[in-house]
């Protein structure tokens, strides 16, 4: 894939679309920790993998429009939030697009007004009991529902790493809907439902969404052999459904 830079990203927290009011992504951080385990007999340090860990620091314009950046991000809940990153290979978001998602905890919402007038609000987060989780975007991008639908499939096995899978997280961020219930989950096939249909993935269904804006996380057993294939699949009453999935399919044994 040829070099590219950052351009007509996007950035989601628990179902705010609020990169329009994003002036740059100061970082995002996916971190593991490293225990000694060096003893006396060694020429070197012995290090073993421990905790995972991830955090993000960006750098916003106040938007005090409904569901903007102010609404979004000056309450400071306590409780977990969920943030999504987008990253288009293209001119926009497209399905197996690279993301990164991570459970968190907001930690500021600090603004600074310039002498020249500007007033920018700076926020950083860290990870909650999961790290900074990269994987690639299973729906264009946000997706508009307006009835029960089978979406395109994501090519998980175009990545040379994900020849073996020990299941998968994936992430849920729901920006609007209208109705009574909608039902978002994940269905896998070998090939792209041509001869192996597509049929739906063990522990890959998010609740049932009733109320946006809002985010979800669900994982996957970690011994769970994923599909090449994944698809996102909607069915319930509804009349519109805006929403974005990632899927982070693993490659190595773990525990998420």
């Amino acid at each position: 894939m040829a070099k590219q830079g950052g351009m007509g990203m996007q950035l989601l927290i628990d179902g705010y679309n609020i990169g329009g009011d994003t002036q740059q992504v100061d970082k995002i951080g996916a971190q593991l920790s490293t225990l000694e385990f060096t003893d006396i007999t060694e020429f070197g340090h012995e290090r073993k993998i421990g905790l995972r860990d991830g955090s993000f620091e960006t750098t916003h314009f106040l938007n005090v429009a409904a569901a903007r950046a102010h609404a979004a991000l000056s309450p400071l809940p306590t409780t977990d939030r969920i943030t999504t990153i987008g990253i288009p290979t293209a001119t926009a978001l497209a399905i197996g697009d690279p993301a990164a998602s991570m459970v968190a905890k907001q930690l500021n919402y600090d603004p600074t007004r310039a002498a020249d007038g500007s007033l920018l609000f700076k926020v950083s987060a860290s990870a909650n009991g999961f790290g900074m989780e990269w994987g690639r975007l299973a729906t264009a991008g946000l997706r508009t529902d307006t009835t029960a639908t089978n979406g395109t499939g994501l090519d998980l096995g175009t990545d040379p790493s994900a020849t073996v899978s020990f299941g998968l997280q994936a992430y849920l961020q729901v920006l609007s809907f209208t109705g009574t219930s909608v039902a978002i989950k994940l269905q896998g096939s070998s090939d792209n439902g041509s001869g192996d249909a597509f049929a739906d993935v063990t522990g890959g269904a998010f609740a049932s969404v009733t109320t946006a804006p809002q985010s979800q996380r669900i994982a996957t057993s970690a011994v769970l052999a994923v599909e090449r294939y994944i698809r996102v699949v909607t069915t319930g009453t509804f009349s519109e459904c805006t929403f974005l999935v990632q899927v982070s399919r693993n490659t190595v044994a773990t525990v998420f």
